[in-house]
């Protein structure tokens, strides 16, 4: 049997917990007498559906709003990604990235699901998978931005800048 390490799976129903396995592969089929919604991160960018995500993102993200599928593309190719699946259908169902330097920073970015699909606790389940991703590095510090979603961010740990007088940004000029 083998086991597939990008993945981890997540039932959308139960009793207040992620209940969190490793998917398998074998010739038994993997899982069997599943009950409920089963989701998979995976950080595998080969199986992206990037016109999801462009589409996501482009039409439905207040940050995005416009974002050609040429810089979209540069973005996923600059960038850790991380796909949310329905594991029955294949089907992605949510998407973030993250850019970092893999010792010291990171920016937690374009975290969306799809609007079909929301509800169900899938933003959280994604950005617990993409945290736990992020842990071993050690970094020092993640930033995000969000005008929205507070709450579902103090859940891992993050607050508002303490010293927003120390940072600062560079807009590139409206054309």
């Amino acid at each position: 049997m083998t086991t597939d390490t990008d993945a981890r799976l997540w039932d959308t129903e139960g009793h207040g917990g992620t209940t969190e396995q490793t998917r398998c592969r074998g010739s038994s089929g993997g899982l069997h007498n599943v009950p409920v919604t089963r989701y998979e991160l995976s950080l595998d960018p080969a199986r992206l559906d990037v016109e999801l995500v462009h589409r996501l993102l482009s039409q439905h993200a207040y940050w995005a709003l416009g974002r050609s599928r040429q810089a979209q593309d540069t973005v996923i190719a600059s960038s850790r990604n991380y796909g949310l699946y329905d594991a029955a259908s294949g089907q992605q169902v949510a998407y973030a990235r993250v850019v970092t330097d893999g010792a010291t920073f990171a920016w937690l970015c374009d975290v969306i699901v799809d609007p079909g699909h929301r509800g169900k606790g899938l933003g959280v389940r994604l950005v617990e998978g993409v945290m736990a991703d992020l842990e071993p590095l050690g970094l020092k510090r993640v930033l995000l931005a969000t005008e929205d979603a507070h709450d579902l961010y103090r859940k891992f740990g993050f607050a508002e800048v303490s010293d927003p007088e120390r940072w600062m940004v560079r807009l590139r000029p409206q054309s």
